[in-house]
């Protein structure tokens, strides 16, 4: 059964992280083990962009950012999947680097050495050169690189339904399964 953390930097797109949230709440039955850390700045653009302090009442069993006795700070957790959203240039700078001076950092080099799947939703425009080196050698390692790049054939009505086109992404590349739209099926 999966394991999953997720990762809240402090890049813009919160929304991101909340309706991720939500949504692996319906889909509890698909993993086995939930869990979040979030980066110094996350909450703090959280409350800037939501408006609330939301993340307080997630019923996620949370880590702190240098509680590198997390269970996914090491190979031995089991983890499978680490979801970085939003993920900062910073975050994608420090994990290609091979920087693991905090929790996220460190599960997200830990998802790498092990071969298993690490998601970061960049959340920047527009890309520097640096950035764009960055990603390639996340990508090279085995990461993947999802952009939070709202698509708009499912005809979105509201921010909402437009991030939730990046979220029902994310959660594909994840490998659950989930009722989204579907090109060509809808």
């Amino acid at each position: 059964m999966r394991k999953i953390v997720i990762a809240v930097t402090g890049a813009s797109g919160s929304i991101y992280a909340k309706l991720l949230i939500d949504k692996l709440k319906h889909l509890q039955d698909q993993f086995q083990e939930l869990a979040i850390v979030f980066s110094d700045n996350a909450r703090m653009v959280w409350e800037t962009e939501l408006g609330d302090s939301s993340y307080n009442e997630i019923g996620i069993q949370s880590f702190e950012k240098n509680d590198f006795l997390a269970p996914f700070a090491s190979g031995s957790g089991q983890f499978d999947t680490m979801i970085i959203i939003p993920c900062s240039m910073g975050t994608i700078g420090r994990i290609a680097g091979g920087i693991s001076n905090d929790l996220i950092t460190r599960a997200a080099d830990v998802m790498l050495k092990e071969r298993r799947r690490l998601i970061c939703v960049a959340r920047e425009t527009p890309y520097s050169l640096i950035h764009i080196k960055n990603m390639e050698t996340i990508t090279l390692a085995g990461g993947i690189i999802c952009p939070a790049t709202p698509s708009f054939y499912s005809k979105p009505k509201s921010i909402e339904e437009m991030a939730y086109t990046v979220v029902d992404r994310v959660l594909d590349l994840a490998g659950l399964d989930i009722k989204t739209y579907r090109w060509g099926k809808n």
